[in-house]
């Protein structure tokens, strides 16, 4: 039987409760101006597993998950702008901020095809 960590699929939020939510969460210690991040848990034998959903104002940028006892996620999706998500990656998600001069005005995501997804804040 293959395990959620062996063989990643998607996390199925439904199984997970919410745990905590973040606006303006931050990245690389900066907080991003209009992320905002779900966090989820449940309880797998003796672990907890979690899993984070990132998004941008309505549009889901990311999900990440793993167990709360490791320092880094197991897998991450990257969602495409057209719908659907990518195939899902081992370990974390590669990030960069993307700035206006010093300050932080959205994320770039890598996904699982090496293509990067670029979102700014909406405002207005």
């Amino acid at each position: 039987m293959a395990l959620w960590w062996d063989d990643p699929v998607l996390p199925d939020l439904r199984r997970y409760t919410p745990h905590r939510t973040v606006l303006d969460a931050p990245f690389e210690g900066e907080p991003v101006p209009g992320l905002r991040a779900d966090y989820f848990r449940r309880t797998e034998r003796d672990r907890i597993a979690t899993v984070g959903r990132y998004a941008m104002g309505d549009r889901e940028l990311l999900m990440a998950w793993g167990y709360v006892d490791e320092e880094h996620c197991r897998h991450n999706a990257v969602r495409d702008p057209a719908g659907g998500w990518h195939a899902p990656a081992a370990g974390c998600p590669e990030v960069e901020l993307m700035r206006d001069g010093r300050d932080v005005i959205g994320l770039a995501v890598r996904t699982s095809r090496g293509e990067w997804i670029r979102v700014e804040r909406q405002t207005g």
